[in-house]
């Protein structure tokens, strides 16, 4: 019965490998090396996906997830937390199988495993969001980035809803996340930033092209999306990169938010305690910063408490790393 139940579970939920690469999408890339190594992080998503929802024990999950190389194993872990997060959610079912993934083998991926959660939000039902988001006292940065888990919801659906959500340039209604309904939207724009940068295959001229589409108020959290993407995804050699960062701040105004995505993913990536090449050199391209400059501004900056006006810690810590890259900034302007 529990095979009937999980082979029920993948039909309802997973996508097949070949419909989530670029072609499958219909997105028009040109098949590279580079655009192949972008394919391999969705197939890596719906590959831990479809290894958590057979609801195997977590040491069980764990040893699989763990085999997957370095590089590409928190996204592994986003797809086991979707599953964990449909199966808390399903009627009868345990309750606490993305607390235990999150706080415990999943933790170093503990960003990348919000971004999960909200991959599940985009096939649930929205009375069921409520149940969503796990208990997690002790867990660095809870709950301040549970945002993540709105940005990765927007991904999901600018990704396998593409001409809504990137086409018409749907606006999602609020909802009270956090209890910030008027900073949903804004949570979901960076996540759309991020698809971005996977939808045009890492071109850094259409990603701005594609960004520039776009009204100029929602512009700044999607360039923070698309520098979030290609410091932690990669996909793009230093003459692209310089391109992008050249595109952001071809009027000087959105320099700051591609270089507050680049802080983010290094912080991501060093908490995973794994930082590939190309988040050192988007790093250094895109922000200006070393590894341990952008982990250092990250660290002195964070907030952890709402503010009084409402306006959630997630995006109070982001407004003081936009000051804090100032300097950097205006090195690589100059």
């Amino acid at each position: 019965m529990s095979s009937l139940l999980g082979a029920l579970r993948k039909v309802l939920f997973a996508p097949s490998l070949a419909s989530v690469g670029f072609e499958g999408r219909g997105f028009g890339v040109p098949p590279t090396p580079a655009t192949a190594r972008l394919e391999s992080i969705p197939q890596s998503v719906v590959c831990g996906f479809e290894w958590g929802i057979d609801a195997p024990a977590l040491w069980e999950a764990e040893r699989r997830l763990d085999m997957v190389e370095p590089e590409l194993r928190g996204f592994a872990y986003e797809g086991a937390a979707m599953a964990f997060t449909i199966l808390d959610v399903m009627p009868g079912g345990r309750k606490d199988r993305t607390a235990e993934l999150m706080s415990g083998p999943g933790l170093p991926h503990v960003f990348l495993t919000y971004i999960g959660i909200g991959f599940a939000m985009a096939r649930l039902p929205r009375p069921l969001w409520k149940k969503v988001l796990p208990e997690l006292d002790g867990v660095p940065f809870h709950p301040t980035m549970s945002w993540l888990a709105v940005d990765g919801y927007a991904f999901d659906r600018a990704y396998f809803d593409t001409d809504k959500w990137v086409g018409e340039q749907f606006v999602p209604k609020p909802y009270p996340w956090a209890g910030a309904p008027a900073y949903f939207p804004r949570a979901c724009d960076q996540g759309i930033g991020r698809a971005l940068w996977f939808i045009n295959g890492g071109d850094p001229v259409k990603v701005a092209e594609a960004v520039n589409r776009f009204p100029a108020g929602r512009r700044p959290d999607l360039w923070s999306g698309v520098g979030l993407a290609s410091t932690f995804a990669g996909g793009c050699d230093q003459a692209g990169l310089e391109r992008l960062r050249e595109a952001a701040g071809s009027t000087g105004e959105y320099q700051d938010e591609l270089g507050l995505g680049v802080v983010f993913a290094v912080k991501a990536r060093t908490f995973s305690s794994f930082v590939p090449r190309h988040t050192h050199l988007a790093a250094r391209t895109l922000a200006g910063l070393s590894i341990e400059e952008a982990v250092d501004l990250a660290d002195s900056t964070e907030v952890t408490e709402d503010a009084a006006d409402g306006t959630p810690a997630y995006e109070l810590w982001r407004q003081n790393i936009r000051e804090g890259l100032a300097p950097s900034v205006g090195r690589l302007a100059a």
